[in-house]
Order: C-alpha cells, then structure tokens, then sequence
C-alpha cells in the first residue's frame, strides 16, 4: 500500500532535517504539511494521495514548457542512453554555451555549473579575482543563494524563515557585504562614496523575485551601471530566475542594460540541477585552467542536464514562446485583477511575462522593507484555500508564482474562480 503525504511526512524528519531538502517546502509560513508528489504533467501535478492541482510553482521557475514536456523527456532518454555523466567534455557543453552566447550579448564566454548558487558564487570570486577588491554590494530582499558572504538581508527561504542573516556565517565574512535598500538611488552613491576602491562588485537580481516580486524604478538599474563603471566595479545581474523566462535574452534584455557578469540557471536545465555564468571574454579568461580564479565541478555540464536544457531552449525559440507566455499573463492578470476589485480587499498584484505575485497589502511595493507589510497570515489563509480547492501557490508570501507554455486558457480561468473565492474565505 502506498504512504500517504502525511506518513511520508513522518518518515522524512526522521531522516531529513525538518523533513525536506529546501526550507521553503516545509511550509512553516503558512502552517500544516507539505505534500509528497506522485507525478506531473503540464501544468499539473498529482499527489501521492490522489489530489490534482494547477501548479504555479513549477519547480521553482525551471519548467517553462511545463512539466514532463515531451520534447525534453526525449532528449534526457537520448543522451542517457549514451551515458549519464563523463567527467570529460561532452558536445552538449558546446552547443549550449553556443546559444547562451549568442542569445544574450553580454555573454561572450560561459561555464556550466550545478546551481544558481554555484553561479552566483563563482561570479562573486571571479569579480574579486579581477579587481582585487574585497567588498560587495547587495540588495535587501534579493536573494542570490546559501552563499556565505550573500545570506544578508537575504529573501527567498531565508526570509520565510525569519533568518535574514545565516547562522554559520563568519562575521568577517559578512561584514564584506554592504546590503543597501533596493530602488534607493542615494544609498548606492553613498556606498561608493564610502568605500572608495574598495567595492568589487554590485550584485542585484534586475527583477526581484524572493520577497515576492517587484520592480526597479526608472533609472535605478542604469544608476548602477553608472556607478560601477564610474568605481570601477563589475556589475553582475543575478538571472538565475529570469534567464530566459522574461525575455530570450532575459531582462537584460528589457531593460537594454549590460551587465559585466551573468548569472544563469533554472530554465537552462530543464528541470535537471544546473547553473552558469558568464560575461566578457577578456573577464571569463581570468578563471582557470587559463588564469588564477579557481572554479571546478565534477558534475558541469552533465550531458543530461545540457540535453534537457538544450531542447526546452530551442522549443521555447521554435514556438515563439515568450509571446505566449505573455498573452497567458495577461490573461491571468486581468482574471486576478477582476477578482481582486470584486472583494475589495488591500491587496496588490505584480506581473511581467509569466512571473506574479500578489501581496496582502496596499501598494505600492517598491523594495523588501514594502513588501514585508503584507498580511502574512491572510496570505496562508489564502494559500490553504487556494490549495483545498485544487491550485498549488508558492507556500510563502515571499516567492513568486509562475506560468508556462503548457496552461490552458481553462487552466487560468479556473484559477481565478478559485483564487476569488479564496480571498474571501482567507479576508472575512
């Protein structure tokens, strides 16, 4: 007989701190117990128990083309059948730096790596290793992975969590990041200022989306362009969500803005464990065996992970799918917006492309200490009803929720009927 999310539950926090493998799965900010998926297809997903949901998750932003999509499960068989990982250059590395290169301009070079936090990781030593200086810049509320010396002022897990600063951390270590306010043109001019040859880089996720989503306001980005280059510090998008999801060449790309160092992963790996960086060539040479950055991996560039990541690239290309995506946004945005007016509830709704969040607060939200005014109490409410009635949201106010190619207008429209009638039960 099968075991129920509850017994399986059970059995993972006895062999798994808290019972799951990221924090944010425990649902420790909206109460109960996660559930154990059995399978997913499209857009959704069924539970060990039997339930079917919409997911709004999508593995956290990999599955663009939805889950199981068919053009990926076959590329995984194909190159599993020549064997599932070499430790020796595969022509999969090839091809895909190849279309990173040539999809996002700012990218002349780029090395494959496991995860978004080896990413972010590498592109923080690789900046030091360049400049020669110590200190980083960061932003409230963006989220760059369990980097030591980025776990401050943290979001994603770390701010469900309560944790805005890891423990673990040295506080040397820590003390070389300066966390400032996102969208706060004067703080960054004061930092420099501050700091004069001191600063190695800025790093900034150009939309954040790990204290739920918002957005920089005009100028704030091209301030930071301005004062890297003026400092003589690298610039490094983290795009490791909105690679290839707001735009092919991400939101780089909608903002015309260019970075000295990208960060890459999620939709790049189609749904496997993946992560890249990359930047000018004359910046990505200074990493070994060509210069003196040290950066390895046993696992980079794993065939299944660049076939998988290959396939839902080029489909997303074939199919023109960030249009799609556009027009399935705008359609659950419109859907959201009227159920929102018809409850009458302080609540504000963000989009761009197939990324949302709806926070339980009057707007606007401009940055993390905003965002952090929302009902997070009536967002579990919510998040419960949502989740009883059949549509699977991010189970914390602090995350974003996502759409792919494979919802249905059916799909959206069902999920606005639920939501609306959540927002009642959750704001009585």
């Amino acid at each position: 007989m099968r075991n129920s999310s509850s017994e399986l539950f059970a059995k993972a926090q006895r062999v798994i701190p808290g019972g799951v493998n990221s924090p944010v799965r425990a649902f420790r900010s909206v109460g109960g117990e996660p559930f154990f998926v059995d399978r997913a297809a499209g857009a959704h997903i069924w539970d060990v128990d039997g339930r079917e949901y919409i997911d709004y998750v999508g593995t956290w932003g990999p599955a663009i083309l939805g889950h199981a999509p068919r053009v990926v499960i076959d590329a995984v068989r194909d190159a599993a059948a020549r064997g599932v990982s070499f430790g020796i250059p595969n022509p999969y590395e090839v091809e895909i730096a190849e279309l990173i290169c040539r999809w996002v301009p700012s990218i002349e070079k780029v090395r494959m790596v496991n995860s978004g936090t080896e990413a972010t990781m590498s592109c923080i030593r690789l900046a030091r290793g360049c400049t020669g200086r110590d200190k980083v810049i960061k932003f409230e509320g963006c989220y760059h992975g369990h980097v030591d010396s980025l776990l401050v002022h943290a979001g994603s897990g770390a701010l469900t969590h309560g944790r805005a600063d890891s423990a673990g951390v040295p506080e040397k270590l820590a003390g070389m990041t300066i966390a400032l306010p996102f969208n706060d043109c004067e703080a960054v001019r004061a930092a420099f200022q501050n700091n004069r040859g001191e600063i190695a880089a800025v790093i900034v996720e150009p939309i954040p989306a790990n204290a739920g989503l918002y957005f920089a306001q005009p100028g704030f980005l091209e301030l930071l362009r301005e004062q890297c280059t003026a400092h003589g510090a690298l610039l490094i998008f983290d795009e490791v969500m909105t690679g290839f999801r707001v735009a092919r060449g991400g939101a780089q790309e909608l903002y015309a803005i260019t970075p000295d160092l990208t960060a890459l992963g999620k939709v790049i790996g189609g749904g496997l464990p993946v992560g890249a960086f990359g930047g000018r060539a004359e910046m990505m040479d200074q990493l070994s065996p060509e210069g003196p950055v040290y950066q390895a991996g046993t696992l980079s560039g794993n065939p299944l992970a660049m076939a998988a990541g290959l396939a839902q690239l080029r489909e997303l290309e074939r199919i023109d799918g960030w249009k799609l995506l556009e027009q399935l946004g705008a359609s659950l945005e419109n859907a959201i917006r009227e159920a929102v007016r018809e409850v009458d509830l302080p609540l504000t709704f963000h989009r761009i492309g197939s990324m949302f969040c709806l926070f339980f607060t009057h707007g606007p939200v401009t940055d993390l200490a905003t965002a952090k005014r929302s009902d997070t109490q009536a967002f579990a409410r919510f998040f419960h009803e949502c989740l009883r009635r059949g549509v699977y949201l991010a189970p914390s106010q602090f995350e974003t929720g996502f759409i792919s190619t494979a919802h249905t207008e059916q799909d959206l429209d069902r999920t606005a009927e639920i939501m609306r009638d959540a927002l009642r039960v959750a704001c009585r």
